[in-house]
């Protein structure tokens, strides 16, 4: 057997020999079927007897050395990678991160731990099979979480993606994965939105272009407001000229319901894409809405023509009743997991993920016309 003499002379060395002779037994036993190619089965099995023998014979550093030698074997069976795992000590992460396979076996008898460290390391991994990873998303981890939204072979479906969704909103994290991925539908992460990078609430929002949704509780509301849009968007222009900012809280509190530190953090977002969304819930079209969002964005002149270029093109592409739907998963009025279902999902794959930022500004000459006004109006305040 792989170069060893029989089993029973290994015994009597063993007993013989004391703990150094039992120390140098193992680390040679595990660095020879480590260096050895394929094994046949019963080579394995005739190692995995002595290998469970000469384990609890040694001293903690023999056998911490011994798992870390055999571990690099790539025909390691179940109750061999197990004595990799019960043995290696301080060395388990490294060993799951790197060792080529590890068995459905190995990975439950992990997971049943319940040590969210070691499980948040096999989470990485990308030969998780199907039981393994359903035991993992029973973990309530924010660190197992947040391994499995980075996982990119990990497909979030059914109740994976049901899950992942409620995770994001309780782990900015875990959402700042998320909206980086192109197989989410970044428009789950609406609760999440204020804890996202300018480029990634882009995505959310840009997640409901020609995009049918649930009715959402504020409609109503905001269609009795809309009646006076133009005096709504020529009041916030105003504000945002004179940098009267805390009013704009004030008023959108007024409007949206929502409380003031939310529509605080929407007042002085100067990327300008949660202004867009209730901008755009109030029914504005991009002639209004653009005028007012220039005056609240801050971004650089280099930058402003795509930004509003941007914005034109959402203003096209995004229903008022979509961003009412958003503007109501900030009040925590609607189901989110309700655009899961198969008559609100979107249009066109890829609509839905290609960000508002790289297409094709609209060839609309109203919307033109507004851009081209407006870059002027920028120019004449920047001098």
């Amino acid at each position: 057997m792989i170069g060893f003499q029989p089993y029973e002379t290994f015994q009597l060395l063993i007993e013989t020999g004391g703990m150094d002779r039992a120390n140098t037994l193992l680390v040679a036993a595990c660095d020879a079927f480590a260096r050895r190619g394929k094994p046949h089965e019963p080579e394995i099995e005739q190692f995995e007897v002595l290998a469970e023998r000469l384990f609890p014979t040694a001293d903690t550093i023999a056998r911490i050395k011994a798992a870390s030698t055999l571990g690099r074997s790539e025909f390691l069976s179940p109750k061999l990678e197990q004595l990799v795992v019960a043995n290696i000590g301080d060395d388990l992460n490294s060993y799951l991160s790197d060792a080529p396979t590890i068995s459905e076996e190995t990975m439950i008898g992990i997971i049943s731990t319940a040590d969210t460290r070691v499980c948040a390391i096999l989470a990485n991994r990308t030969d998780i099979s199907n039981i393994a990873l359903a035991k993992l998303f029973q973990l309530n981890s924010r660190r197992v979480y947040r391994a499995l939204s980075a996982n990119p072979t990990i497909r979030p479906r059914g109740p994976y993606l049901n899950a992942l969704a409620r995770s994001a909103q309780m782990d900015h994290k875990v959402a700042q994965s998320l909206a980086k991925r192109k197989d989410f539908d970044t428009a789950l992460l609406a609760p999440a939105f204020f804890d996202l990078e300018e480029v990634d609430r882009l995505r959310v929002i840009d997640a409901f272009s020609l995009r049918k949704t649930p009715d959402a509780p504020i409609t109503r509301t905001l269609e009795q407001i809309s009646l006076a849009k133009g005096d709504l968007a020529r009041a916030l222009m105003k504000l945002f000229m004179e940098n009267r900012r805390p009013e704009v809280t004030r008023l959108l509190t007024q409007i949206t319901g929502m409380d003031e530190v939310r529509c605080g953090q929407i007042a002085h977002d100067v990327s300008g894409a949660a202004l867009f969304v209730i901008l755009r819930a109030f029914g504005m079209t991009s002639q209004d809405g653009l005028k007012v969002i220039i005056h609240a964005t801050s971004h650089e002149d280099e930058d402003r023509s795509q930004t509003l270029g941007t914005f034109a093109t959402m203003f096209q592409n995004i229903s008022s009743d979509a961003m009412a739907f958003l503007l109501s998963a900030w009040r925590d009025e609607v189901n989110l997991l309700d655009l899961a279902k198969p008559k609100y999902r979107p249009f066109t794959q890829e609509t839905k993920r290609v960000p508002a930022s790289t297409r094709i500004i609209s060839k609309d000459p109203v919307i033109t016309q507004a851009v081209d006004a407006l870059e002027r109006i920028g120019a004449r305040r920047a001098s």
